[in-house]
């Protein structure tokens, strides 16, 4: 029952359009799990050939980069400090990094930053807040968009590449899989990406 409802499901252009908005909203609102949506539809087109992989990633990757850009206007127009997700805890802690490491890093750092849920939003936001250029911003977006969708693809259709046949099981591994690889590159990242000595000047 459970395996018919996604495959018709997968068969729905609704679903492309399901996609988009979860890629953007996660943009901004981390709790949106868009790399699982990915992930899993990539593990669904591996396994069953629907839907199709060649519109999957240009769709994540628009909604990608459509959530970034909101996250920028928002950093642009709002205290962060004043944002209930950045007021405390892991919040917080993600805001300071994020000050730090775009102040020091800028280009590189907004790359690297799409591939961590939270710490995404905190970059793109603080990107706005300290005045980075819009437009290198909107070009460093729209690679992070589409190296993202790509990735997250990558990882879905090698689990349901190996699980053909089983729909169900290849989109629970695929996300598995996936979050495992989100939490390595989020260790790794703050692990050799730390604030550099010197800074450099965003302009």
């Amino acid at each position: 029952m459970l395996e018919h409802w996604i495959l018709a499901l997968a068969s729905s252009p609704w679903v492309y359009v399901a996609l988009f908005a979860f890629a953007t909203i996660d943009g901004f609102f981390p709790p949106i799990p868009s790399e699982s949506v990915v992930i899993g539809l990539a593990a669904l087109a591996a396994s069953t050939g629907r839907p199709a992989i060649a519109v999957l990633i240009p769709v994540a990757a628009l909604g990608a980069f459509t959530g970034d850009q909101i996250a920028y206007t928002i950093g642009s127009k709002v205290d962060l400090h004043s944002v209930r997700l950045f007021r405390g805890g892991n919040g917080r802690k993600a805001l300071q990094w994020a000050e730090n490491s775009l102040a020091h890093r800028g280009s590189s750092f907004i790359l690297a930053a799409r591939y961590i849920p939270i710490g995404r939003v905190a970059v793109n936001m603080t990107a706005g807040a300290l005045g980075f250029p819009r437009r290198r911003f909107t070009g460093l977006a729209a690679l992070a968009g589409l190296t993202w969708a790509a990735y997250g693809t990558a990882i879905g259709v090698g689990a349901g590449a190996r699980l053909n046949g089983h729909p169900v099981i290849a989109v629970v591994v695929g996300i598995v899989v996936g979050i495992v690889v989100g939490l390595v590159i989020d260790w790794a990242l703050r692990r050799f990406l730390p604030a550099g000595d010197e800074p450099v000047a965003l302009g």
